[in-house]
């Protein structure tokens, strides 16, 4: 299913391959010199820096960036969790013929290194051994730094999510402030973010010919620092809140008000000219939006809300304009996102020659992001949802691109034949959702001009495709192939979009859950769900008696195990209690739990920092977000998520009694903790007896690989199997 948008100037494998292809493939790509003398290599095109282990799997953004780059013809070097003290170890390859390419890893490193309590975490799921400390904090502008000071000639392009979501102005949850954007604060000569593999390939074969880093300004889905605007470029000013005006008009070519030929006219009677006009441009082309400045958005929260909207605002492919933001006297340049990947294009970077294991230099030693996705297979990219708290949308898009059936069975077989340790079962087909694959919009032309930050929320859009039939034709001819035993779903199912098609839900009940499925209702309440863009939990009860009761039929006994984010912006305590006395009636005790971890740029950061909510439109009256700030109010909202646990009732007696709400405290089924002085070796029972509690959680909280924590509620598009 190609991408109807608009179609790219060429597609991803047509460019001619670089020279340097006669060396052809690497079974690894070198990390030491030693590596490229056994390749016989004296030098690599390009060397990759990233803070992540070396593994050569689809999942991994170094490898599918360097199986990119190696299938155009280029040396692909890769230095993986360098000593960033000083420039040795950048220099341990030698010399790139063409640019660095630095990325922190899958993973924004602040994320990676600290927990939403701002505490420092003591462990690295993307590191040998689970070990922490492997990278440093803002690992982008480190990493950068080091290659400016081992060859200052070369250029560096900065790219993965660290990168793209830092490309302008934002809020720093770590130090509390806005930030300038990573290419100003790095130096960097280029910024790709999103996934790369359309604007890199471009760039690298444009280095390859001889253009210098410094002219090329004008690749989709880049941002680079410009004195002024685009030449042909015309602007709309953003900078202020009142209605945008217009800036730098271009003269129309085919206009009528054009000055006079100075050529003689044609004689009377002689065949006159043929008039050809062009096409009639769209109000996006050529058009960039200018947006308030660093300087202004970081002294004015209510103009960083409007920065905010305008950004995510412009987010389509098929119309999104460019964005100008100044830092002191020069401009960050943001181009419009590059096309999509067609159906073909995926499956030919999927196709790739990856190894699919580490690289042999770690030996024995486990990487725990490894061993999670290293059975699994990731069969689409992009999210359509818009979730406020969610990086996906920022980072890989709306537009769902998904491979064709074929390619996604070759990889499968390719996982039974060559993967150590398969044991017949696939652990998830899936990406961001589960089950958004291959659909799209239904009409073309909506699809291309469409600014709704969310095709589903408040409610699904009527040019949304909604039929499950290719994912369950999937599901189906994939589990029936020779060797294969199971084949498990565990990205979350966006429940919403599978109660429109119910036989989706009796196939994944039926074949494709091993006891427990994952789905994200985050909230129960209406006030937290309409910041976050997440559906009322009408769908979720819907879903619920579809799946226990084909789970039923199937003879099978099968949970839900749900989501849910304390201390979202727009949750009230109120809000929490109600929660935490939901989860009690339905039984569940969730394990780990967290907070609302604000992420650069997500529409909830917005609303963290500012107050305001930038999914309306945002002036100094408009509507006021309540945000539980503070660490005292995060930790109680986080404790009523587990409200089952003695450590918590403390605080929680005290919220209850401060907010005359002392009925809740008492050991009746009503109740959501006992009296102080309660022996927590017993609970009520539902019928209001006091018996021993019982230990057996009925849900537990989806942990990261090998951490024992609950994964980051504002990057759920951090996980160990996506990509660039």
């Amino acid at each position: 299913m190609p991408i109807s948008l608009i179609q790219p100037d060429r597609t991803l494998f047509s460019y001619p391959r670089y020279w340097a292809e006669c060396y052809g493939t690497a079974p690894f790509f070198p990390m030491t010199r030693a590596e490229m003398d056994e390749l016989g290599w004296d030098s690599c095109d390009v060397i990759v820096v990233t803070g992540d282990a070396y593994v050569d799997h689809p999942s991994f953004g170094m490898a599918i960036i360097g199986r990119m780059l190696e299938a155009q013809g280029f040396r692909v070097g890769i230095i993986a969790q360098p000593d960033w003290t000083n420039k040795e170890d950048f220099m341990r390859l030698g010399k790139p013929n063409l640019f660095y390419g630095v990325t922190a890893g899958n993973m924004d490193s602040m994320i990676n290194r600290y927990t939403a309590d701002r505490k420092l975490r003591h462990d690295d799921a993307y590191t040998p051994g689970n070990v922490g400390g492997k990278r440093p904090d803002r690992a982008t502008l480190v990493y950068t730094q080091r290659c400016k000071e081992a060859f200052s000639d070369v250029p560096v392009l900065l790219g993965g999510i660290e990168a793209s979501l830092r490309r302008i102005a934002h809020y720093d949850y770590w130090s509390d402030t806005v930030r300038r954007s990573v290419l100003v604060d790095s130096k960097a000569d280029m910024l790709i973010y999103g996934n790369g593999e359309r604007p890199l390939v471009e760039v690298a074969h444009r280095l390859a010919a001889g253009e210098s880093i410094t002219d090329i300004h004008d690749v989709r889905n880049t941002a680079v620092m410009r004195k002024t605007a685009l030449t042909g470029w015309s602007g709309v000013d953003s900078t202020r809140l009142d209605k945008p005006g217009r800036i730098e008009p271009i003269m129309n070519p085919y206009g009528e008000d054009l000055p006079c030929s100075e050529g003689e006219l044609p004689a009377p009677g002689a065949p006159q000219p043929v008039t050809v006009r062009a096409p009639k441009p769209k109000p996006w082309e050529k058009t960039y939006v200018l947006l308030p400045s660093f300087e202004k958005v970081k002294g004015d929260k209510v103009l960083y809300a409007h920065t905010s909207r305008i950004l995510h605002h412009e987010t389509n492919p098929g119309c999104a304009r460019a964005l100008m933001q100044k830092h002191g006297d020069r401009y960050v340049w943001i181009n419009p996102p590059a096309i999509p990947l067609s159906t073909e294009e995926m499956d030919e970077v999927f196709g790739l020659p990856f190894q699919r294991v580490p690289h042999p230099s770690y030996g024995k030693a486990t990487i725990p992001a490894y061993d999670m996705i290293r059975f699994s297979i990731n069969i689409m990219r992009g999210c359509y949802g818009g979730c406020a708290f969610c990086s996906i949308t920022e980072h890989e898009g709306r537009i769902i691109q998904s491979r064709s059936e074929e390619s996604i069975v070759r990889e499968i077989e390719e996982i039974r034949d060559s993967v150590p340790g398969f044991t017949g079962v696939i652990s998830d087909l899936g990406g961001p959702t589960a089950n958004m694959y291959m659909l799209r919009c239904q009409s073309p032309k909506a699809e291309q001009s469409c600014r709704r930050a969310s095709c589903v929320y408040p409610e699904i859009c009527t040019h949304m495709d909604t039929n499950h039939e290719p994912t369950i034709n999937l599901y189906r001819r994939t589990r029936s192939l020779k060797g294969i035993k199971k084949i498990l779903i565990a990205s979350g199912v966006r429940y919403d979009l599978a109660v429109e098609d119910p036989r989706y839900i009796k196939e994944l009940a039926e074949h494709h859950v091993g006891g427990y499925l994952k789905i994200a209702p985050e909230h129960t309440e209406t006030g937290p769900l309409s910041k976050m863009m997440k559906p009322g939990m009408g769908s979720y009860y819907r879903f619920k008696e579809l799946f226990d009761s084909y789970s039923k039929q199937a003879g099978k006994e099968q949970y839900l195990i749900p989501y849910f984010i304390s201390a979202h912006p727009g949750t009230r305590t109120e809000d929490m209690i109600n929660l935490a006395l939901w989860l009690k009636k339905n039984r569940f005790r969730l394990d780990q739990v967290q907070n609302f971890y604000p992420s650069p740029l997500a529409s909830a950061t917005t609303m963290y920092y500012s107050g305001k909510n930038p999914l309306s439109k945002v002036d100094y009256k408009s509507e006021d977000v309540v945000v539980p700030k503070g660490d005292r109010q995060r930790r109680l909202h986080k404790a009523l998520l587990r409200y089952h646990d003695p450590v918590n009732w403390p605080v929680i007696r005290e919220a209850l009694t401060a907010m005359g709400m002392r009925r809740l405290i008492g050991i009746r089924p009503d109740c959501l903790v006992p009296p102080d002085g309660f022996d927590p070796k017993f609970a009520p029972s539902r019928s209001g007896k006091v018996k021993p509690a019982a230990t057996r959680f009925t849900a537990s909280k989806a942990q990261n690989p090998g951490t024992g924590k609950g994964k980051p509620a504002g990057q759920r598009a951090n996980r160990g199997k996506r990509p660039v």
